[in-house]
Formats: C-alpha cells, sequence, structure tokens
C-alpha cells in the first residue's frame, strides 16, 4: 500500500462550493491519512493546507483568493498551500496565483498530487499506488481518485459519487472545463461501496453527479434472457434499483438531474423505489425558451413542465399516501435576459409549485460560451429579480409545507443545539423539534408535525 512520512504533519482542507467537492475532500482527507498526515481543526497549525475551490460564482472565488493572500502573508511559518477543485486548471488563476500556491491539481489526477508530497514529504523509495483495481477502470480519463475509500465526514448520512465531469456545455458553466467529460464509476464498485455503509449503520446515501441520469456504468452485468446469457448496460435506472434491493433501512437521494435526461422509465423507478425518498431535485434555470436556447440546456418551458406534471402524477399513482416534493435551480440576470423573458421563470415557478428553489445571480465565468456574451443586466435589477421569484417561492412553499400539519413523519436527526433537535423528512423538510430525548442525532425519529412555515416545519416526538 502506501509509504508512510518521515514525521507526522498536520493538513487541513478548506471547501467551498457543491457536495461534490464535499465528497472529494473526504477523499483527499483519506488519501493524505494514508500517508501519514494528521487533521488539523486549526488552518493556522496546519503544514499542508488544501483549498476545494469552486468557480460557480465569484463570489467563492473570491473568498478563496483572500484566504490564500492571508494565509501567505504568515511569514513565520512554512505552509504548504495546494489548490484543487474548479480553479485548479484556469491559467489566469494559475497566473494570479503562482506566487501563492505551491501546487495546482486537478483533483482526478491525484497520483500528480502523490508525486508533489513524495518529493516535498515522504522518502523516495519503491512507490506504487494502489487506489483502484486497473481491470475495472475502462475509461479513458484517470478517475482512480473516486476509488479511495473517503474518510467520511459523517457517521449517519454518506455522500457517493458515481460519476465525474459533464457533456452537456451550458453556456454558463465550468463544470466541463473544470472537471472534464462525463466518466462512470463501475456499478460494481458503488454498490460495494454503499454496502459498506449500511454495515456500519448509515442512515441516508446520497448519490452525487454532475448529471446523474445520464450515468453508464463502465461494465456490464450478466442477465438471464430464456437459455442465453446477453450483455445489459447499467444505467442511472437499473443503479437505482440494484441500490434500492440491498438489504437495510436506509434513505437514497441522489443530485442532481438534467431535465432532458428524465424520461419515463427513470422517473417510475424513482418513484416505485421504497428506499428511494419522496424528493426530486429538476433544475429549470430559466422560463423562457431563447433564453434556455442560449443557455444551451436543449429542452423548452412546454417540455419541463410536462416532465413535472408525469412527476407528480406518478407520485399521486405510486404512493398516493406520501407527501413528496419537487426543488429546482433557477437563474437571474442571464446575459440578454429581458424583464418580459424573465416573467417565464416567476411563471414556471407558479405553475410547478416547487417546494425549495436555489437561486443564482448570473456572474461570468470564464472558459464558458457565456463568458463572451454582454452581461448587461445590472447588479441592482438581479437582486431585485432573485427577490421577486423569492416571494413565489416563500407562497407556494408554504402551501405545501402546511399540508404536514398534524401528520406524523420520519425525520433523520441531523443535529442538536440549544436545546432542540433539527433534521430533515424524507421530503427534504427542515424540521426542528424540542430535544426531550437525548441520543437521537443520526437516528430516524417519529414527529408529528405541530407548525408549518415558509422554510421549515416544527413537530414534537411522536
Amino acid at each position: 500500500m502506501f509509504h508512510v512520512a518521515l514525521f507526522s504533519m498536520n493538513y487541513f482542507i478548506k471547501t467551498f462550493g457543491c457536495q461534490m467537492n464535499v465528497s472529494d475532500s473526504e477523499r483527499i482527507a483519506a488519501f493524505l491519512e494514508e500517508h501519514n498526515f494528521s487533521s488539523s481543526d486549526n488552518i493556522k497549525e496546519a503544514d499542508l493546507v488544501i483549498f476545494n475551490t469552486c468557480g460557480i460564482k465569484q463570489t467563492a472565488e473570491n473568498r478563496a483568493y483572500s484566504m490564500i493572500n492571508n494565509l501567505r502573508k504568515e511569514k513565520k511559518r512554512n505552509v504548504q498551500i495546494i489548490m484543487t477543485g474548479c480553479l485548479a486548471n484556469r491559467a489566469d488563476v494559475q497566473k494570479r496565483m503562482k506566487s501563492k500556491v505551491d501546487l495546482f491539481f486537478p483533483v482526478k489526477d491525484i497520483k500528480e498530487f502523490e508525486n508533489w508530497i513524495i518529493e516535498n514529504y515522504l522518502e523516495i523509495g519503491n512507490w506504487k499506488l494502489e487506489i483502484a483495481a486497473p481491470n475495472k477502470i475502462t475509461n479513458k480519463e484517470n478517475i482512480a481518485y473516486l476509488s479511495i475509500n473517503p474518510k467520511y465526514s459523517s457517521n449517519y448520512a454518506a455522500y457517493v459519487p458515481i460519476m465525474t465531469g459533464c457533456n452537456n456545455f451550458c453556456a454558463y458553466c465550468v463544470v466541463p472545463n473544470a472537471r472534464g467529460r462525463e466518466v462512470s464509476r463501475p456499478a460494481e464498485e458503488i454498490i460495494s461501496e454503499i454496502k459498506d455503509l449500511i454495515a456500519k449503520g448509515y442512515k441516508s446515501i446520497t448519490l452525487l453527479g454532475q448529471n446523474v441520469n445520464s450515468y453508464k456504468s463502465p461494465t456490464t452485468i450478466n442477465y438471464q434472457l430464456s437459455t442465453k446469457n446477453a450483455q445489459k448496460e447499467i444505467n442511472f435506472a437499473t443503479l437505482l434499483k440494484k441500490i434500492n434491493s440491498i438489504p437495510g433501512k436506509f434513505w437514497i437521494n441522489f443530485v442532481s438531474s438534467h431535465p432532458k435526461n428524465m424520461d419515463d422509465k427513470l422517473i417510475e423507478t424513482v418513484v416505485k423505489s421504497k428506499k428511494v425518498c419522496e424528493w426530486i431535485h429538476l433544475p429549470v434555470q430559466a422560463g423562457d425558451d431563447d433564453i434556455l436556447r442560449k443557455m444551451n440546456r436543449r429542452y423548452t418551458q412546454k417540455h419541463y413542465l410536462e416532465q413535472i406534471k408525469k412527476i407528480r402524477a406518478a407520485f399521486k399513482k405510486y404512493k398516493p399516501q406520501h407527501q413528496f416534493s419537487i426543488s429546482s435551480d433557477i437563474i437571474v440576470g442571464f446575459p440578454g435576459e429581458t424583464k418580459k423573458q424573465f416573467l417565464e421563470s416567476a411563471a414556471v415557478m407558479k405553475k410547478s409549485k416547487f417546494d425549495m428553489v436555489f437561486f443564482g445571480q448570473y456572474s461570468p465565468r470564464p472558459e464558458t460560451v457565456a463568458w463572451k456574451m454582454k452581461d448587461n443586466v445590472s447588479q441592482k435589477e438581479k437582486v431585485w429579480r432573485e427577490n421577486f421569484l423569492n416571494e413565489i417561492l416563500k407562497k407556494t412553499a408554504f402551501t405545501n409545507n402546511k399540508k404536514y400539519l398534524n401528520k406524523t413523519l420520519e425525520v433523520l436527526i441531523e443535529k442538536e443545539k440549544g436545546g432542540f433537535y433539527f433534521g430533515k423528512t424524507r421530503t427534504q423538510k427542515n424540521v426542528k423539534l424540542q430535544a426531550k430525548k437525548k441520543g437521537l442525532v443520526g437516528k430516524f425519529t417519529k414527529v408529528l408535525i405541530k407548525k408549518a412555515h415558509a422554510w421549515n416545519l416544527e413537530g414534537e416526538i411522536d
């Protein structure tokens, strides 16, 4: 396996952005500890600091620059600074931070990171990186880092990446450039990781990918058809069925989905699978067809609304006694978006009756198609548009949440603070309740809902 360091060193990881970055950081942490590094909770005490960056918004990018600059000013310490994540590949970032950062590396190129560690911290010896079985990796791109057993940040809920990269090239998005093309993990590897988690008592599994519903396993399995063995590819629907069949009591969630790949078979599989939670996150991004075309989203408002209608019909057909929720993402102020076009996003919200929407004010991102478009919607207007949509969301979310009143729900308790427990339902509703019993964090608890608000529910242990 791995050689060990000559002496123990401390590391600190700062993670920006999405759940995928969180999962990546968990794998980097495990990788470092295999090399005899020790985790530090204090960035000022670390010998090695890794910034796992996000390039989706300028604000997250600026925060990373600020932290790195401040850290480098501490001249009394000989700290090594590493940058990975979405910003690590960008030429302008590397030029800007060249004197501040010791190594830039894309997270999938974990071998490059190991070579750097060898050179800077470890004995030169007979090295061998054993983080993936070569016969299982048939893709051209290196995804060996996903085979590292992560250092999970929770002992009851885990992120499990099933793929990385993206082929969609939405005009505003940095992911294809930052992470490369879509590469799926072998289904056997995913299922093995989840089985291990369930055996350890994990209660919630969230499958991750930039577009999970385009998942295609790089390996195949045999199916018995009549008297012949046939090869059948494992797609996302098939993967969900296989995970759903794993023994044990646990929840399955997944993010994120692309509307163009949310077909009828997948909808039916999601809704009929007992362990898959009654929550679907389906980003719409915009309501106007012309803006969707400029974004390169490859669907129309009509198509999206038809999918929402199918999802609602499927839940009512197969889980009539269950509440369900639908959430989305919307970008306001995309280049050239007129007030009239923006109001189409409002129309989609009113028709879809979302439970939650994650809003983003358009921010020009280098190396994207939209980078060359004129960012002609003012910041003031973007703020107004987001607030306008948020008022719509408050109404629909509150109306949806009132349906939970006086019902007993299963809640996974996530934390205890100030005499209260905070947890989530299977529909991703936040629930607050008094901590009258101790030791419920990480456990399923029956909760009677007594109050409903726009953004959360309140209840008591049933």
